[in-house]
């Protein structure tokens, strides 16, 4: 526990000296430095770089070395980016002109589903800048929740957790925040919820994504057909000159109780995530394990 502590006050301490230089250069500047972040990250973490690519091959078969190495690299580049853009995040303002100097925006069904008085389930993933979605949702004026796994170092959990509270309504504990879940959604609020986490069973059920059988939460699906709530696919996909493309699919009415339901209810859910996705595959996180069922051999 002793060297828990330590090892976490060490942690905290490196993140928050990074984030004081990073938080005190222009935006611009910042964010080129997370890029080269990333890249240094790709020559030194191996192991991460080596997942990254067996992913990326097994997702995309056709694809030459050549190509798999750079969509790693431009992987990686994108989550340096993505990394110091959380650490200045309660550093972006509210005003009408940050929204139109940041974003372009297509939210018609998502207000659409907000109408209808029921709460919305906002599914999205690990794609893009999904942090920087809540701080646009909230200039427009919609209440939002966003359900997270806490990291496993306190002090560096609270530090995020503070970056995120700078626009979201609130975070709810994904391991136990299922009553908390339903209260907002009684309250006509956003929950916004990654659906690309493995979750082991129970809980969950094996479903394709990118052509391999992932572990994925029947979590949206329970709570979509019990309580009648819609469920709007969100997307924040970065674009050149550090904006975002921040647009909603159309929204879902999931019915069915069974289990071929919840089954295949899952699997609409993650081909949803999965063509999000599949407009720029350079900006999902294909540095983790995403794919842990057990794969049949002959």
């Amino acid at each position: 526990m002793a060297n828990n502590t330590l090892k976490f006050r060490l942690e905290y301490l490196a993140l928050r000296s990074l984030a004081l230089v990073l938080r005190s250069l222009p935006r611009n500047l910042a964010l080129a430095a997370g890029g080269r972040l990333g890249l240094l990250a790709y020559r030194l973490l191996s192991s991460r770089r080596r997942l990254a690519e067996e992913n990326l091959r097994r997702a995309f078969p056709d694809y030459d070395g050549r190509q798999i190495s750079d969509l790693a690299r431009a992987n990686f580049a994108h989550i340096g980016v993505s990394g110091v853009e959380m650490l200045r995040l309660d550093q972006l303002g509210q005003s009408q002109s940050d929204l139109e100097r940041l974003f372009d925006i297509d939210l018609d069904e998502l207000h659409k589903a907000h109408e209808l008085g029921r709460g919305v389930i906002l599914l999205s993933g690990h794609f893009g800048f999904w942090e920087v979605a809540v701080f646009a949702l909230k200039a427009l004026g919609l209440q939002v929740d966003l359900v997270a796994k806490p990291m496993k170092n306190p002090l560096v959990d609270a530090y995020f957790a503070k970056m995120r509270m700078a626009h979201a309504s609130g975070i709810l504990d994904s391991r136990k925040g299922a009553r908390r879940i339903l209260k907002s959604l009684q309250k006509g609020h956003i929950i916004a919820i990654l659906l690309d986490q493995h979750i082991s069973p129970p809980g969950s059920v094996p479903v394709d994504f990118f052509g391999r059988k992932a572990y994925t939460t029947t979590a949206i699906t329970n709570l979509a057909t019990k309580y009648r709530i819609p469920v709007v696919p969100t997307f924040c996909q970065r674009l050149p000159g550090n904006r975002y493309h921040l647009w909603a699919e159309p929204m879902l009415t999931i019915e069915g109780t069974d289990e071929r339901a919840l089954q295949a209810n899952t699997q609409l859910l993650t081909d949803q995530l999965e063509a999000g996705i599949r407009t720029d595959i350079s900006q999902w996180f294909w540095m983790h394990k995403r794919w842990r069922v057990p794969e049949e051999t002959d």
